[in-house]
């Protein structure tokens, strides 16, 4: 089941565009936005919050934000949001040059539609096999948007009601509760090596036991592991390295 954004300026087109699209049993659900920066924030928003979004049917002219342009933003966030452009102009050249799915001419025929919402659940089922998707977390860096992708984060430290992601490009502080970002990330090779602090098991390269503690080595960082987490961090780096059981116990 697709959950997909449609986005028209247009009261009547955007109606009954989302009425379409709601009568597929191939959507789940319908967001809806009638401008481009409407748009882009729920989209931002959205991808933040780690929430699905398969497709996104827009129209060319939007006020604010026109569709082409919104286009290459979303073409150019990490993730698996495919574009659908939905307009009266034929716009086929640039909907190719945008990688887009599919390009439906107004006045919108139900069945053309259709096609298009079938062609946008194959490039979805295409991806979806994929052992892990691509999780972002959007940081807000002097009036600009970085997106920092799940897998280039090292590790993340809490800090109160944030948490510092630390990644080979730099750190980044962001508004979000460590145990929130366990919950989202947990199940993606993020293991709790301490209260403080959510460790990104690939990206370790060394155990070791130092005092009687356990550390472990990642990136540049020492990062010692509590005595309440070390079961669980030894449990998740031997089930992902496959790393000798007799080996670590003789550390």
């Amino acid at each position: 089941m697709l959950r997909v954004m449609a986005v028209d300026g247009e009261t009547s087109a955007l109606s009954e565009l989302v009425y379409l699209l709601r009568r597929n049993e191939r959507i789940e659900h319908v967001t809806t936005a009638q401008d481009g920066l409407a748009a882009l924030h729920m989209i931002v928003t959205m991808l933040g919050a780690g929430e699905r979004l398969d497709g996104v049917f827009l129209d060319v002219r939007l006020p604010g934000l026109d569709g082409f342009e919104l286009a290459k933003m979303i073409a150019g966030f990490p993730g698996r949001t495919r574009l659908v452009f939905v307009t009266a102009h034929d716009c086929a050249v640039r909907a190719f040059e945008l990688e887009a799915v599919d390009y439906v001419l107004k006045p919108v025929r139900p069945e053309r539609l259709a096609q298009a919402v079938r062609r946008l659940s194959s490039a979805a089922e295409a991806v979806g096999g994929e052992e892990e998707g691509i999780d972002v977390i959007p940081v807000e860096l002097g009036g600009r948007t970085k997106f920092v992708q799940r897998q280039a984060v090292w590790y993340a430290e809490a800090h109160g009601d944030y948490v510092r992601l630390h990644t080979v490009d730099g750190t980044y502080l962001v508004r979000m509760p460590l145990a929130a970002l366990e919950r989202r990330w947990g199940g993606s090779g993020f293991v709790r090596a301490h209260r403080s602090t959510l460790v990104n098991a690939r990206h370790v390269s060394e155990l070791r036991y130092d005092g009687g503690r356990m550390v472990l080595q990642v990136g540049g960082a020492v990062l010692p592991v509590s005595r309440r987490h070390t079961r669980q961090v030894r449990d998740q780096l031997v089930r992902r390295f496959r790393v000798p059981t007799s080996t670590l116990g003789s550390m």
